[in-house]
């Protein structure tokens, strides 16, 4: 969400067109009727944006389909450059008058932007887009909380249900448990793939790590067992019972309905977006972020992280470790042998500076603009101390 939103403003300042201010996805797995002044404030970012692009917070009527205008709503090509919005976008306008981009996520290019577009991603990102002051206030009040005793991580648990339905994942699920994922995965007909093979996909490191395997991975880490974490997630597929080891391994396990009252949490419940706000405030301002998955607030905060200031972040490699889990859970691998090779393995892996890996025909596969907004981390004649050599991120 915060991406597109960015990503569509970029796109109005280029072309110097109007923006309205965006309309939210309502039919998602988790049918949020949240809109746009609900989660963010809207006054502050129409306001912070002025002298970039002019934003109104609703259509004029006469361009209104209820008044009978014929408006054009259209799906943008992902991952494209300004070129294709000047040469094949901007022309429609002229026809048309008004589009309605219905999908805009990942519709702007990572890579090969000129530098003030990317650096109004940024400014979008990190300045504009403030959730409204009631969110804030409950997100600092959590943070506050948790301070209060001492460090946190913040663990982004992605092994939710619409998580593991959609990715297909399974792994320590019984029969039952895998066929109701599978069922949900057929009940929803925009989720592409139906068919999908879990085991495969695991060793190919495509799926959110179990909280069993989460607590030996920590464990490896060296995280002591007194140390407060904050599951920054939805329900946990299994509830409580699921958690069991890796509450047994780390007893200060907490969730945001742990530190609230009921009436606190009134106003945001059957409101998903509004509190995955609060995980987001409360992972960004941890002492260290660990993401089970790495999708999309993962990588946003992981990127907002970086910004404030390249705080520690563990981006798991997953491939490499579910392989070293399987090794040692069936006695290949030596505990102290695991705890070795975990710890190599992650090594560079911690937030710390990097340059985005860059894929020219490939931009799916690249490292994501929002993970790593490097050109606004840094100035420009410094960047190559910060981040290395610009010729080592290419992969051809």
């Amino acid at each position: 969400m915060r991406a597109a939103i960015c990503d569509m403003v970029t796109v109005a300042r280029f072309l110097n067109l109007t923006l309205v201010v965006p309309e939210l996805d309502k039919t998602s797995f988790w049918s949020d009727p949240s809109n746009f002044e609900d989660i963010f404030d809207v006054r502050h970012f129409i306001e912070s944006l002025r002298d970039e692009v002019r934003i109104v917070k609703r259509l004029p009527k006469r361009f209104s389909r209820k008044y009978g205008y014929k408006q054009l709503a259209m799906p943008p090509v992902s991952w494209s450059n300004e070129k294709y919005y000047s040469e094949q976008i901007l022309p429609l306008f002229s026809k048309y008058k008004v589009i309605q981009f219905n999908k805009t996520d990942t519709r702007l290019a990572n890579n090969g932007l000129p530098l003030d577009l990317q650096k109004l991603r940024c400014r979008v990102n990190f300045q504009a887009l403030k959730f409204t002051p009631q969110i804030e206030a409950l997100g600092h009040k959590l943070v506050h909380i948790l301070q209060e005793k001492g460090p946190f991580v913040a663990l982004h648990l992605r092994y939710e249900m619409d998580m593991l339905a959609f990715s297909g994942c399974t792994h320590g699920c019984t029969e039952e448990e895998a066929e109701e994922l599978k069922r949900m995965r057929y009940a929803y007909p925009w989720w592409r793939e139906k068919e999908i093979v879990s085991e495969e996909r695991r060793l190919q490191g495509l799926c959110p790590l179990t909280p069993e395997e989460v607590a030996l991975v920590m464990q490896a880490l060296g995280f002591d067992k007194g140390i407060q974490i904050y599951i920054a997630s939805g329900e946990i597929y299994g509830s409580e019972q699921r958690l069991a080891t890796l509450r047994a391994a780390f007893p200060k396990i907490v969730k945001k309905e742990m530190l609230l009252g009921p009436e606190e949490l009134q106003q945001f419940q059957n409101h998903s977006s509004q509190m995955a706000a609060l995980d987001f405030m409360v992972s960004i301002s941890s002492n260290i972020f660990i993401p089970t998955y790495d999708g999309n607030m993962a990588k946003l905060v992981e990127g907002h992280r970086r910004y404030l200031g390249f705080r520690k972040s563990i981006l798991l490699d997953r491939k490499a470790l579910v392989e070293l889990l399987d090794l040692h859970q069936n006695g290949t691998l030596s505990w102290s042998e695991f705890e070795v090779s975990v710890r190599r393995a992650h090594d560079k892996r911690m937030g710390q500076p990097t340059r985005r890996r860059v894929i020219p025909d490939k931009r799916k596969e690249e490292d994501y603009f929002y993970a790593n907004p490097q050109e606004c981390l840094c100035e420009r004649a410094n960047c190559d101390d910060l981040l290395g050599p610009s010729n080592l991120s290419t992969v051809r």
